[in-house]
């Protein structure tokens, strides 16, 4: 058998797609056990995966819709709790990236001391373990669409057809934002402490609570709106809102540069992950 050489690498190190690819199984195994562990011995189960945006929805379909009025601020015929729901459901992929994957490497100490796997599997898995979520969440977002359907009348757009390939872009910033937050992390610890500021921050500014139509009321505002389009949530989710919902207004530019720079925040996590992954075992 050839002896297998493990040994750091200097500069910014390429990502070994061969070494991926045979360690396929590893992270299948990784984000099943994510899944498996974050619900063990709780008494509701998978059902965690619905109550968190549901209640976040509720919540903002009471504070923001009802009592603040941004229902009016929709289009006709669109229900602001729908609204609210799918861009909750669709930011809790990220914020999962945010929070779970940032502190991914930290709270897997035990294995990265003891045993070489492609490190960059470990966020990896919790973004895979977020789609889980995202598909049970989506399920139930269907049921709510029947409901509406049946009491208000309300019809999906066909454009409804397009959301997997919308989510696209979510899943690859997540990537983005994992890789890069979880390698910071172990060698920064403050960071533990400023990620949940971070997220509570990039929730508002990314608009998942209040509509864009918000902002258009205020022509002083509109000018400055290109400043929101380099977060690319903010693109992304109306984007997500534009083919799930009836005739909400959107700017194609917006989620065309936050596709762009999703990418570019995937590969410089990528990246950086891999050029300082060859110290993560002696500051573990």
């Amino acid at each position: 058998m050839p002896d297998l050489v493990i040994q750091p690498k200097r500069g910014w190190i390429a990502i070994d797609w061969n070494e991926l690819f045979r360690y396929r199984e590893l992270l299948y195994f990784l984000v099943w056990r994510d899944v498996k562990v974050r619900y063990k011995q709780t008494v509701l189960g998978f059902a965690w995966a619905l109550i968190q945006p549901l209640l976040q929805s509720i919540i903002s379909f009471v504070i923001f819709g009802a009592a603040a009025g941004f229902q009016d601020k929709l289009p006709l015929g669109v229900p602001y709790f729908l609204w609210a729901l799918a861009g909750q459901i669709a930011w809790q992929v990220f914020a999962t990236a945010l929070s779970m994957g940032g502190m991914s490497l930290v709270n897997q100490q035990h294995l990265l001391t003891k045993i070489y796997f492609p490190r960059l599997f470990l966020p990896t898995g919790v973004i895979g373990g977020s789609l889980v979520d995202l598909a049970i969440s989506a399920a139930m977002f269907v049921c709510f669409m029947i409901y509406y359907h049946f009491s208000m009348g309300y019809t999906p757009p066909i454009t409804i057809v397009f959301l997997p390939f919308l989510m696209l872009p979510i899943v690859i910033a997540s990537l983005g934002v994992a890789y890069l937050l979880s390698a910071v992390t172990v060698t920064y610890r403050d960071f533990r402490f400023l990620i949940p500021f971070m997220g509570q921050i990039w929730m508002w500014v990314s608009f998942v609570m209040m509509p864009r139509e918000l902002l258009l009321t205020h022509t002083r505002f509109i000018k400055y709106e290109w400043l929101l389009s380099l977060n690319p949530m903010y693109g992304l989710l109306q984007g997500i809102r534009r083919v799930v919902l009836p005739h909400m207004t959107w700017n194609p530019w917006h989620y065309v540069i936050g596709t762009l720079i999703s990418c570019g925040m995937c590969v410089l996590g990528a990246f950086y992950f891999r050029k300082t992954e060859r110290r993560f075992a002696d500051i573990a």
